[in-house]
């Protein structure tokens, strides 16, 4: 339990740090632009990394419930699966949305999309790499 309590932080740490590189970067902010009409003008990093903290839990959680499921005879390739699932359900569908219904460059898209699928495929080979169902199931 231990391993997954630090595998599960450890990825939202990642998580967190990923977004910050992919959101503060030069390019990120000319095409992150479209968003500054609603855009909060301060954002609370301390919520912000909670959320990352949990998500990175939760997610090394769903991904054990759906090892056997995945993709992949390997636990990297179960991982890189699982990040494509998640990348779909979480990116994808919500820059389809924005595509769809509001006025976003498709530049700034097809970044969200990229940076989406960077992140979701490495956070799925840090699971795969180091979570298994038979140690804690």
């Amino acid at each position: 339990m231990t391993r997954f309590i630090l595998v599960g932080v450890g990825a939202g740490v990642l998580f967190a740090f990923m977004d910050a590189l992919l959101n503060a970067n030069p390019l990120a902010q000319r095409l992150l632009a479209a968003y500054k009409p609603v855009m909060k003008e301060k954002i609370d990093a301390v919520a912000g990394t909670l959320v990352d903290l949990i998500y990175g839990i939760v997610m090394a959680a769903i991904f054990l419930i759906l090892y056997d499921s995945l993709s992949g005879e390997t636990g990297l390739l179960k991982g890189l699966s699982f990040g494509v699932l998640v990348w779909f359900f979480r990116v994808v569908m919500s820059v389809a949305t924005e595509w769809i219904t509001r006025e976003i460059p498709q530049t700034t898209l097809l970044y969200n999309l990229l940076g989406g699928l960077l992140e979701m495929l490495v956070l799925g080979a840090v699971y795969g790499l180091t979570l298994n169902p038979e140690i804690w199931l």
